[in-house]
C-alpha cells in the first residue's frame, strides 16, 4: 500500500466526520454568502480545528472567493484544500543532517512514545543508517525491556542501564557509544512526564545539557508525541511542553482511530509547531512523514480526485519495484512486527495507562485521608480547648461563691442583734 493510500485510509474517520458534513452543507447552498461561511466555520470548530484556525481559514476563503470571482459553492472545496495545504507547510522535514544527529522523544504516558521510537528506528535502519537507542526511561517498569525488543527487531544498537539509573548518564553513554561506532542517529527515550512535574522537567533539562555539551554542533530534534484521540487537549499539551522543553516538532499518533484529525491544523496554526510524522495504523510502516499536500487532499478532495491520486501512486510504486521484484530477499531484510507482538505492545500501553490512572486515584485518596485526619485532629484540639475553658469557669465560680459565704463573726453579730430586741 502506497503512502497516499495509507493517509487516505488512516484519515477516513476524520474525513467522514469533517468533510462529509462540509460537503453536505455546501450542496445545500445555491450561492456563496455570509451564512455559508458561518456554517463552515462552525463545522471546522466541531472537527477540532479550533476557533482561531477556523476563523482564519474562513477569512482566507472569503478573500480568495472575492479575488477569483467564484459564485459556485462547490468551488469552496477546492479552495479549502489549497488553503489548508498552505497553512500546514513549513518545518515538517526532520533534521538529521549531521553524524550523529539526535532525536529526543518526550510526552505523557500512554501516547505511544516507545512504539514510535521503534518505528522511527526501523525506518532509519531501512534507509541504511546506523541507529543507537538510548533507554533513558529508567522510571517506568519494563520500559527498558520494551525498547530492547524494538532495537532487536529494527536492527538498532541500544544503550541501557539498570532501572532507576540516572537518565542523563544513559544519554551520555549512548553518545559515547554512537561516536565510537559511527552511528548516524541517536534516539533517546525519556520517562513519561507532565509539564507540571518539576523533577521530571528538571531531568529533561539535564539531558538537554548533556547533549549540548557532548554534541554541540549536531542536529537535534525534540519530538513531542501526542495522541490524536485527545483532540484539543493535544493543543494544550503542545503549548505547555513548548514552554517547558523547547520542542521542535510533533508526532501525532492514532490518527486512524479518531475523527479528531483536524487538531493538526490547530497545532500548526495556533502554536507554529510543525507536525513531523503521523501514525495512521498499527504496522511498522504506518508511521509516515507528514506531507501537507497529501494530508489536505485526503481530507478535502472529492472521491474521484482521491481515487485518481491513489491509482497514480500505485502505478508508480509498481514501476519502481518492478526491477527488484524477482530478487531474492536477504535474510537481514526488515520484517514487520507480527500481530502477536503488536497485541502485546498495545496491551502494555493500555496497562501503563491504567496504572497511571490508578496511581493518580490512590494519590487523591491519600490526600483526602490526610485532610480528614487533619480536620479530626483539629476538632479534637478544639474540644479539649473548650473543656479547659469550662473547667476554668467552674473554678472561678467556686472561688467567688466561697468569698460570698457569711463568716462566724457575722453570725455572732446577727444573734446578738436579735437577742437585744433589735436595739442599737
Amino acid at each position: 500500500m502506497g503512502f497516499f493510500e495509507k493517509i487516505r485510509d488512516g484519515l477516513k474517520k476524520t474525513r467522514d466526520a469533517l468533510f462529509g458534513r462540509i460537503d453536505k452543507m455546501l450542496k445545500s447552498f445555491t450561492k456563496i454568502d455570509d451564512e455559508l461561511f458561518e456554517e463552515l466555520e462552525e463545522l471546522l470548530v466541531m472537527g477540532d480545528v479550533g476557533m482561531y484556525t477556523a476563523e482564519k481559514i474562513c477569512d482566507e476563503l472569503r478573500k480568495r472567493v472575492k479575488e477569483e470571482g467564484i459564485t459556485d459553492p462547490s468551488e469552496i472545496r477546492r479552495l479549502l484544500e489549497d488553503v489548508v495545504t498552505e497553512m500546514l507547510k513549513g518545518g515538517q522535514e526532520l533534521d538529521t543532517s549531521t553524524k550523529p544527529s539526535v532525536i529526543l522523544v518526550i510526552g505523557v504516558n500512554g501516547v505511544g512514545k516507545t512504539t514510535t521510537i521503534g518505528k522511527l528506528a526501523a525506518r532509519f535502519v531501512k534507509e541504511g543508517k546506523r541507529v543507537t537507542l538510548a533507554a533513558a526511561d529508567t522510571f517506568r517498569a519494563a520500559a527498558i525491556d520494551q525498547l530492547e525488543i524494538w532495537a532487536e527487531r529494527a536492527g538498532a544498537d541500544i544503550i541501557k542501564q539498570n532501572e532507576g539509573s540516572d537518565p542523563a548518564a544513559v544519554v551520555f553513554d549512548a553518545i559515547s557509544s554512537a561516536k565510537a561506532r559511527g552511528s548516524d542517529i541517536i534516539i533517546a527515550d525519556t520517562a513519561g512526564r507532565l509539564h507540571n512535574k518539576k523533577n521530571l522537567m528538571g531531568e529533561l533539562a539535564k539531558i538537554n545539557r548533556i547533549i549540548d555539551r557532548e554534541l554541540p554542533d549536531s542536529a537535534k530534534e525534540v519530538l513531542l508525541i501526542l495522541d490524536a484521540t485527545t483532540g484539543q487537549n493535544a493543543v494544550n499539551q503542545t503549548k505547555e511542553f513548548r514552554t517547558a522543553a523547547g520542542i521542535t516538532g510533533i508526532v501525532l499518533t492514532k490518527l486512524d482511530g479518531t475523527a479528531k484529525g483536524g487538531v493538526v491544523l490547530a497545532i500548526k496554526e495556533e502554536l507554529d509547531v510543525p507536525v513531523k510524522f503521523i501514525g495512521v495504523g498499527e504496522q511498522v510502516d504506518d508511521l509516515q512523514p507528514f506531507v501537507p499536500e497529501e494530508f489536505a487532499k485526503a481530507l478535502f478532495a472529492d472521491e474521484n480526485a482521491i481515487e485518481e491520486a491513489a491509482k497514480a501512486e500505485a502505478e508508480k510504486e509498481a514501476a519502481d519495484n518492478a526491477p527488484i521484484a524477482e530478487e531474492e530477499k536477504t535474510a537481514d531484510e526488515f520484517k514487520p512486527a507480527t500481530a502477536d507482538i503488536w497485541a502485546q505492545i498495545d496491551a502494555e500501553a493500555e496497562a501503563e495507562k491504567q496504572q497511571l490512572e490508578q496511581d493518580e486515584e490512590a494519590l487523591k485518596q491519600q490526600q483526602l485521608e490526610q485532610e480528614q485526619a487533619r480536620l479530626a485532629a483539629e476538632a479534637e484540639r478544639q474540644q479539649k480547648r473548650e473543656e479547659r475553658k469550662s473547667r476554668a469557669k467552674k473554678r472561678s465560680w467556686s472561688t467567688s461563691a466561697a468569698e460570698d459565704t457569711p463568716s462566724a463573726e457575722d453570725d455572732d453579730w446577727l444573734r446578738a442583734w436579735r437577742e437585744g430586741g433589735n436595739n442599737e
